[in-house]
């Protein structure tokens, strides 16, 4: 029991999902602009699954866009973002302007997080959810 009272019950995350306004729009981004496969597809619900080779990201079509709520951190309880890490500083520059030209609404352009151990962006995607953009500085192992 000492073990077991020495590490957590879960492993990481398996997968995020995310409810988008645009599907195919959501998808083509991920796709295009950040080279994400889709490797599976529910057409019944719709939901498309995408993944880079390492997070799986299940995207499910809204019934009616017309009705979603756009996200308000002070307001709505759920997914405030959710971040990916990339390669190092220079593909998060390269990143910045791909999703650019897929799309993306900038929230704010790379630069160095507050405690100086990565750079970061923030944007939203094609769809509605926001993303971050992380690159780790060298030293921040």
């Amino acid at each position: 029991m000492a073990d077991e009272q020495n590490s957590t019950y879960t492993m990481g995350v398996h997968h995020v999902g995310l409810s988008v306004d645009n599907l195919t729009a959501t998808t083509d981004f991920f796709v295009n602009a950040l080279n994400y496969r889709v490797v599976g597809e529910r057409p019944a619900y719709p939901a498309v699954m995408v993944s880079d080779g390492v997070t799986l990201i299940t995207l499910w079509q809204i019934e009616d866009a017309t009705c979603g709520a756009p996200f308000d951190r002070r307001k709505n309880v759920g997914l405030h973002h959710f971040a990916v890490l990339v390669k190092d500083s220079d593909m998060l520059d390269k990143v910045h302007a791909r999703v650019i030209e897929g799309g993306a609404t900038i929230e704010f352009a790379p630069e160095a997080r507050a405690d100086g151990k990565a750079r970061h962006m923030m944007c939203s995607i094609p769809g509605g959810p926001r993303m971050e953009f992380i690159a780790l500085t060298p030293d921040a192992g």
